[in-house]
């Protein structure tokens, strides 16, 4: 059985024990509850895996303090160290070429010459990061693919028996997982869409935007991610029968993602909306989103999620 603690000076303190006993364990971040282990032990990331049921050759966020411990295991210069001065703490993944001598062990890479890096800003995660004395290795504390986790009880429900300790700091405030980026030698790439534009990059890395590579390089770029165990529709005007409809704006339903039309409203919003939503045990429909601002990060959610399985 999984025990969730309220956050407390002794909460992290035992989690922070049991990182270093080489055991994993769920904390919020400002973005989604992440399942952290030492980044630094290899059999401490098998366990990360092996309680998720992640496939091997998607890689790992490494949360870190500052650039200054980002530096010690991935080469931060140039326009990505404007990037992590600029945006760290904060909803910010850089995937940065990997120090050959650095600390990470390679199952946290999935065998690529590259790290995803965050700086994170919940008071959980930086607390547990000093704690600890370790880089942590924290992808979304849920089973492989399925709904990511924005409440301690969304992780319970998803690991509970897998994990020894969930810290619980309420739902996390954008509900919507790091922006990934990452610097290319003519422009800058978006792996991921998230709550950092990637305008917004492009502009203060001075730098174009530019296709990403191909393949997996972070992440959340798997096809199917992020998904109920029902069928998912999307761009619903109206419910079709037996269905449980997920509204934004005009369109109304069981549950909505803002009434008002609020994107920022609605990334928050969105995955606890999907786990209530596969509690109903029906086919789930979503309102359209608009695409633009905000809306490219919920849509890009969206489509893994009603992608084939």
């Amino acid at each position: 059985m999984t025990e969730i603690v309220p956050l407390s000076d002794e909460a992290v303190a035992r989690a922070a024990a049991l990182i270093r006993d080489g055991q994993p364990v769920a904390v919020p971040t400002e973005t989604v509850y992440g399942l952290a282990a030492d980044a630094t032990n290899g059999v401490a990331v098998a366990a990360i895996y092996a309680a998720k049921g992640r496939p091997s050759f998607n890689p790992l966020i490494v949360h870190v303090p500052d650039a200054g411990a980002a530096s010690a295991i991935a080469v931060l210069d140039g326009p990505a160290r404007r990037l992590a001065e600029a945006f760290w703490p904060g909803p910010l993944t850089l995937v940065l070429p990997a120090r050959v001598d650095g600390p990470v062990a390679a199952l946290t890479r999935a065998g690529l010459p590259t790290v995803a890096v965050r700086a994170p800003a919940h008071r959980a995660m930086r607390s547990l990061l000093a704690a600890s004395g370790r880089p942590l290795a924290a992808p979304s504390a849920n089973a492989s693919g399925t709904i990511s986790p924005t409440r301690a009880e969304h992780v319970a429900r998803s690991l509970d028996g897998r994990i020894p300790l969930i810290i619980d700091d309420g739902p996390c405030a954008l509900g919507l997982e790091s922006t990934i980026a990452r610097v290319m030698h003519d422009g800058i790439a978006l792996l991921r869409p998230g709550p950092v534009a990637i305008d917004t990059l492009a502009e203060a890395a001075g730098l174009p935007v530019v296709r990403a590579p191909a393949g997996v390089q972070a992440p959340g770029q798997l096809a199917s991610h992020y998904a109920p165990a029902a069928a998912v529709r999307l761009d619903a005007t109206a419910r079709r029968e037996g269905e449980w409809l997920i509204g934004f704006g005009a369109v109304a339903g069981d549950d909505t993602l803002s009434a008002d039309g609020d994107l920022v409203e609605a990334a928050c919003r969105l995955f606890d909306a999907l786990h209530r939503a596969d509690l109903s045990g029906r086919p789930i429909a979503v309102a359209p989103i608009p695409a633009t601002g905000l809306g490219a990060a919920i849509n890009d959610r969206l489509g893994r999620a009603a992608a084939e399985r």
